[in-house]
């Protein structure tokens, strides 16, 4: 095992790591493992970013704990990948259960278009394996069969074929696009081994990205029920995007669901950032919460140090920011360089939320762990949110009720719910007020309520309310420092350039790297702790700092 002195540490072999969030931590990891000498940095008083939990006061058992953001937790092998790096076994710092179903669905009773009628909403779980989803459709089939705007019934055979598809799709964005710096369709083809040569085999990968398409095109393509096809577009909310707008490349998150699980970490997504906090202490990081960064210093286009707030100037030869991609050139760096970042393309913010931390005395036994309670029309939520910039007149809400699956007492007291809502917004604009007093936050609120009264079989939802807490854009905006309150950083949106973000070397500045959801390749648990190992193993790679391994091997 590979120890730091941080005594020892000078410009030469020195990295600094800007964020604590799970790129941040990723890369702290990553980098500490290979022997390079590392302090992180973060302004908040936590580490782990928008992986923080609130929980209620009061004794063991009688209190509510709450994730307070991601709460997703797919493709383990990326923090698997991490742990590997330091010659560690992940489930000796995390104890993970998979779910199945991997989400509960319910939707609006057919043939209601105003969401007020009545009827008994339609229910449809989202099953692991392919088989099981075949005989889910079926039973879904019966059960509320698909009429007038829900279009023709979806079968397995149909489910089937989309998800052999999108397993070509994950093949592709394994071969070119994960676990390297990729800022554009250029580097995607270069990082395939290819040299940047066309052939045979290339012209039929790209053909099978269908470019120019989008997610919602393609999944309707293979989907007939507009229901079915509404639950499936909803992978590209891990990205914080709309399917109407988003490549259809993101597709191959539904077979990355299909074959990799959906997992929970006991303990809730929280035990992620404190396992690697633990990795990283283990392995000699410099950990600096309530510290921020105020500038990234350069002399000749080169990285040489960092300036704390606290007016400290700190000596480096790298620096990796885990600060969103767009603000760490804009606020960090500055000057021409910012200049020149924004002239290369225009990064569109991704979506903002509404976040409901609900504390109930009895629960809801037919919610599963994961539940999204469906919109009565996509698109025109999708095009209030990223068209409009206003909050949707009825949005989609997703739900997390962790008491599913955490022991008795853990996240609610015995009998009762920790209830986890999340509604998308659109990222800020200068005209949304979202004080809690206020009449948009208090009328969205209600609109929420409602939605979840009427359309997950909750009817008396505000009566069972003991607890509550929320989190608005403007909190998001403030607590994270993150783009106009982006919950995902840079939206995905362009059907041939949306799935690329800015690259983890940066082209601007030598020695700076770049991880989190506004880097590539984007947001997500996964895709974010991804982007922490790609900055920290591109930055390894370049050999701009020279890590002490004899060193620190004799000691």
């Amino acid at each position: 095992m590979i120890l730091q002195d941080p005594d020892r540490a000078t410009k030469t072999n020195h990295v600094a790591v800007v964020g604590g969030g799970l790129g941040g931590l990723a890369a702290a990891c990553t980098l500490a493992a290979r022997g390079h000498w590392v302090t992180l940095f973060d302004r908040n008083a936590w580490l782990g970013g928008k992986a923080a939990q609130l929980v209620s006061d009061g004794e063991e058992g009688d209190r509510f704990r709450f994730d307070m953001g991601p709460t997703i937790l797919t493709v383990p092998r990326v923090l698997e990948r991490v742990f590997k790096e330091a010659g560690r076994d992940m489930h000796d710092y995390l104890d993970l259960r998979r779910l199945d179903p991997q989400w509960r669905c319910f939707f609006d009773p057919p043939g209601n278009s105003n969401g007020t009628s009545g009827g008994e909403p339609s229910v449809l779980d989202l099953r692991e394996s392919v088989e099981d989803m075949g005989r889910e459709l079926d039973a879904f089939n019966r059960r509320s069969p698909a009429s007038g705007s829900a279009g023709s019934p979806a079968t397995g055979d149909d489910y089937a074929g989309l998800i052999k598809y999108t397993e070509q799709l994950h093949r592709i964005s394994d071969d070119f696009y994960f676990w390297k710096s990729i800022g554009g369709l250029r580097d995607m083809m270069r990082s395939g081994g290819m040299g940047g040569t066309f052939n045979l085999s290339t012209l039929k990968d790209v053909l099978s990205m269908r470019m120019g398409k989008s997610v919602a095109s393609t999944i309707r393509k293979h989907i007939p029920d507009h229901r079915v096809a509404q639950m499936l577009d909803h992978f590209t909310q891990y990205v914080g995007s709309s399917p109407y707008g988003s490549p259809a490349i993101l597709c191959g998150i539904a077979s990355m669901q299909v074959h990799e699980g959906v997992w929970y970490p006991i303990g809730g997504t929280r035990a992620v950032p404190e396992a690697l906090t633990k990795l990283a202490r283990e392995l000699g990081v410099d950990l600096q919460p309530g510290v921020g960064v105020d500038r990234i210093l350069t002399e000749r286009g080169k990285v040489t140090g960092v300036l704390t707030d606290a007016g400290e100037t700190v000596a480096c030869g790298a620096v990796v920011s885990n600060m969103d991609a767009v603000r760490t050139h804009r606020e960090l760096v500055g000057g021409d360089v910012a200049r020149a970042f924004d002239r290369r393309r225009s990064y569109e913010p991704a979506c903002s939320g509404v976040v409901l931390y609900l504390g109930l005395d009895r629960a809801y036994d037919h919610l599963a762990h994961h539940g999204f309670v469906f919109s009565r029309d996509p698109e025109e939520e999708f095009d209030y949110i990223y068209k409009k910039g206003e909050p949707a007149p009825d949005p989609t809400a997703y739900l997390a009720a962790t008491a599913r699956t955490e022991a008795p007492g853990k996240v609610a007291p015995a009998g009762g719910e920790a209830l986890y809502v999340l509604v998308h917004t659109p990222h800020l604009r200068p005209h949304h007020d979202w004080s809690k007093d206020g009449d948009l936050f208090r009328g969205y609120r209600q609109k929420i309520l409602d939605k979840l009264k009427r359309t997950a079989g909750m009817p008396d939802l505000e009566d069972r309310i003991v607890f509550e807490r929320s989190l608005t854009p403007q909190d998001i905006h403030e607590r994270y420092h993150v783009l106009n309150g982006a919950i995902y950083g840079l939206a995905s949106h362009g059907k041939w350039l949306g799935a690329f973000k800015p690259a983890n070397r940066s082209l601007d500045v030598e020695g700076l790297y770049l991880a989190g959801g506004a880097a590539h390749p984007g947001p997500g648990m996964p895709m974010v702790m991804m982007s922490g190992w790609i900055a920290a193993d591109t930055l390894d790679q370049d050999g701009l700092v020279s890590p002490q391994r004899e060193a620190a091997a004799a000691g």
